[in-house]
């Protein structure tokens, strides 16, 4: 027993020991870096042969340094405090209003927010801000003039405005009021007994949000709900863990975190539900990540709702807020998380994805299996994959370059300007006059109309140049160089069934606000037509 004993107390010593020697030259390798770094810098500061950036230097090495880490781990300086926390709570002190601004111009009104400062005095999309309180805004980049128009709230600012259809020039008080931009964009029925919500973001409340909608949808007559989480990127843990809580019972674990520094932390609903049983079926796309995974992932472990869509971006990362010197934050990586039956959504490697950011094909053999509620295997090593796999829209590259150029948002402000109204959002369409309109206004226009062949040609052409190949098939790229060719004017006309719907929507945001652009959108969403079709398929209890 002695000997036992002694064993045991030497194998603790070693393992103490080990640690320390772990911990010391971890910190020995900090410092000593450290003061390597210090040193360069100093010698550079004595000895460059040109003024010293030090600002932009440092700033460079530190972002480079966090960029070895993870994606998500960032440093930020004071002056850009601000920014990060409206990031954060999705808040900030103004007007509420979108603008828009060309080189030179004055600062035109893109949409106002309903029932924002902006909207309540009456500024309307297509208005033009002369002055911001007392100052032209012409010369200023548009950062510059949003900036005079943010504030603290409570706090007045003066504009003189030419209002859009009258001409008139009027000078406009607004107190600014703090902004709480929505995250979630719609709360509706489909059908007669299918609900619908549309969540954007997770940030403080917003469970309160999908609550009330629960039960404005269940006043309606609402007998299932489809949660659609497509696109939101994610937000606040906490928020997810109350989401999930409205529809499992409570203390139901759904998600736990661990890190190097702290305890595995286990988080558990804490309220009570609204319905346990209502069917529930919810939307997920590449980008839907963090806490719509956390949401996405919990339900579909618990048997909880059907999971559509495609498979979700692999973000399994839990991020804290550190302070550091000289009022800096760090957002760093703390922690990982699971989800209940054990697994991870991280990107085994999330230095290698897609070029939306998501986890590409991971085969089955680096992953591990893990097992649901009712014994379904469900896989980690990258994003959550539904239940039910639904494709993915696409669309033609000039769909893609005419709203990335601005081009359809451009022209509803002038569609704004010249129609004092529209039909109500369900009767409203794009006419045909009002199409040939838009192609007239887009040819004005300077946008990438190349098709993805034509893309893709020129720079093969490039390429067999580099190689000098391009005098060798000359003849036969010409052909097909030809055959490439179109039109601005056609090629717009050739796609008129795709680009109709984003311009219909953007008319309909000017008029009634986001929540058209959602019914406008739901008006072409096939994904969602698969879901109902989904729906309606499965055998009636």
């Amino acid at each position: 027993m002695k000997k036992f004993e002694a064993i045991v107390v030497l194998c603790l010593a070693m393992w103490l020991s080990s640690s320390v020697a772990g911990a010391q030259s971890r910190g020995f390798k900090l410092g000593q870096w450290t003061e390597i770094q210090n040193s360069i810098v100093r010698q550079l500061s004595l000895s460059y042969v040109d003024s010293l950036d030090v600002d932009r230097i440092m700033r460079a090495g530190i972002d480079a340094m966090l960029a070895q880490l993870d994606p998500y781990t960032i440093y930020v300086p004071e002056e850009e405090n601000e920014d990060f926390q409206m990031m954060l709570s999705n808040t900030y002190g103004g007007i509420g209003a979108v603008v828009h601004k060309e080189n030179g111009g004055y600062v035109i009104i893109n949409e106002p927010y309903e029932g924002s400062p902006a909207a309540k005095n009456g500024l309307q999309c297509g208005d033009e801000i002369l002055e911001i309180d007392g100052v032209d805004p012409r010369p200023l980049e548009i950062s510059e003039a949003t900036d005079r128009m943010k504030g603290k709230p409570g706090t007045k600012v003066h504009f003189k405005i030419r209002k859009v259809r009258s001409g008139d020039i009027v000078d406009v008080d607004i107190v600014r009021e703090r902004i709480q931009l929505p995250s979630v964009d719609y709360v509706g029925m489909l059908d007669s007994e299918t609900g619908y919500i549309r969540q954007t973001k997770f940030t403080e409340n917003v469970s309160s949000e999908i609550r009330n909608g629960y039960h404005e949808l269940k006043a309606r007559g609402m007998t299932r709900l489809i949660l659609d989480l497509r696109g939101n990127g994610g937000g606040l843990m906490e928020e997810a863990v109350n989401i999930v809580g409205l529809f499992v019972p409570k203390g139901s674990l759904v998600v736990t975190s661990k890190g190097i520094s702290e305890q595995a932390r286990e988080l558990r609903t804490k309220t009570d539900p609204v319905d346990v049983t209502i069917p529930l079926y919810v939307m997920i796309d590449s980008n839907s990540a963090s806490s719509s995974e956390i949401v996405s992932g919990a339900l579909q472990d618990m048997d909880r709702a059907t999971i559509l869509g495609q498979r979700s971006y692999g973000k399994g990362l839990v991020q804290s807020i550190r302070p550091v010197a000289y009022n800096g934050q760090l957002k760093v990586t703390t922690a990982k998380y699971y989800t209940p039956s054990g697994r991870c959504v991280q990107a085994i490697d999330y230095t290698h994805r897609n070029e939306d950011g998501s986890v590409g094909h991971i085969p089955d053999s680096l992953t591990h299996e893990f097992k649901t509620a009712s014994g379904r295997i469900v896989r980690d090593g990258g994003g959550i994959t539904p239940d039910v796999e639904i494709k993915a829209p696409s669309y033609s590259r000039i769909v893609y370059a005419l709203v990335l150029y601005g081009v359809i948002d451009k022209y509803a402000i002038e569609f704004a300007r010249k129609h004092d109204s529209i039909p109500a959002v369900e009767d409203f369409h794009l006419s045909d006059a009002d199409f040939d309109d838009f192609v007239e206004f887009a040819k004005t226009r300077e946008f990438d109309y190349r098709s993805s062949a034509k893309a893709s040609f020129d720079q093969m052409k490039k390429e067999m140049e580099k190689d000098g190949l391009a005098d060798t098939v000359k003849e036969q790229m010409d052909v097909i160089e030809k055959a490439l060719q179109i039109e601005k004017e056609q090629f717009m006309r050739l796609k008129k069934d795709e680009i109709v719907p984003f311009i219909e929507e953007e008319i309909a945001v000017r008029y009634y606000y986001q929540k058209a652009g959602v019914q406008v959108r739901l008006r072409y969403d096939n994904e969602v037509s698969e879901v109902l079709k989904y729906i309606h398929n499965q055998p009636q209890e």
